[in-house]
């Protein structure tokens, strides 16, 4: 009996000690991703077709297929506000992956679609 007692609470402080470690290194438990977060919202043309619109946005799925450094992509907006009527968010890998990004020949092929229906946008580039 005795030495299940000392068992159970030997385990008790080895996981207590662990969470402890585990806490003090990482804050709140979440680790802090390197990773950037590009958000985009977006305003169409008055005379942009629905088929355009999705050519578009389908567009930024494939740069994550050819595009090594970026790892996620969002591009159905469920609700909008302001001025714009859609949103696509990209995460690259990290800051670095979205600098070389720019001028790249993936996204100089995407704004071929892209560019001739947007009416306008903002970006957000957001990182820890």
């Amino acid at each position: 009996m005795k030495k299940t007692v000392l068992s159970i609470v030997g385990v008790f402080f080895l996981l207590a000690g662990a969470s402890i470690a585990f806490g003090a290194h990482h804050g709140d438990g979440k680790i802090a991703p390197k990773s950037v977060i590009h958000v985009v919202t977006v305003s169409w043309k008055d005379d942009a077709s629905e088929e355009q619109i999705k050519k578009a946005l389908d567009g930024v799925k494939t740069i994550a297929k050819k595009y090594d450094g970026v790892t996620r992509v969002w591009i159905r907006t469920i609700k909008a506000q302001g001025n714009r009527s859609h949103a696509f968010v990209m995460e690259f890998k990290d800051e670095q992956a979205l600098k070389d990004y720019a001028g790249s020949d993936v996204q100089k092929e995407w704004y071929e679609v892209y560019l001739p229906v947007r009416e306008a946008s903002t970006t957000f580039d957001i990182t820890n």
